[in-house]
């Protein structure tokens, strides 16, 4: 099973950098055969990214209408995304809209997860806010224990599913 960690964001827009960050901090700790890498967020190149992958986890800044610093974690492999992550990306398709694409034209891994990082402030040239950048290493801990799971269990065994 191919698997792929995608950090997503923008390093000049203030929270929007959290997947980036997420993604630096990850390198040389992932089990081998895991990638790592960072993308810009355009929704249209992150239907590229997910080729020859099965398992996709992609971490990006949300606006969801959680707490700032919140973890939000969302199987998008067997529900399509919840609406309301719709059009918060600054591309013409944002991350829910590639994911839902994705579904449609049928070249959606075998299993896709987000998690996101509930932002404050997506604010030109700014830092991550506080919220945020004290939630990069609970973050970082999400994705290797979604790691962890991914290798405890075999590719036919369903998704996982947590409220």
């Amino acid at each position: 099973m191919a698997t792929l960690v995608l950090g997503i964001g923008n390093p000049g827009r203030g929270d929007d950098a959290l997947g980036l960050e997420v993604a630096r901090r990850l390198h040389g700790r992932v089990p081998a055969g895991v990638q790592v890498r960072e993308h810009g967020g355009d929704g249209a190149a992150l239907l590229d990214a997910f080729q020859g992958f099965s398992h996709v986890i992609l971490v990006d800044a949300l606006r969801g209408g959680a707490q700032a610093g919140d973890i939000v974690r969302l199987d998008a492999s067997t529900a399509p995304l919840p609406a309301r992550l719709g059009g918060t990306s600054t591309h013409l398709l944002g991350v829910a809209e590639a994911v839902e694409l994705a579904r449609v034209l049928g070249q959606l891994p075998q299993r896709i997860l987000v998690l996101g990082v509930e932002g404050l402030a997506f604010t030109p040239n700014a830092p991550l806010s506080a919220p945020v950048a004290l939630a990069v290493d609970a973050a970082v801990a999400a994705v290797l224990a979604e790691l962890q799971l991914c290798a405890s269990t075999h590719e036919s065994a369903p998704p996982r599913s947590v409220p």
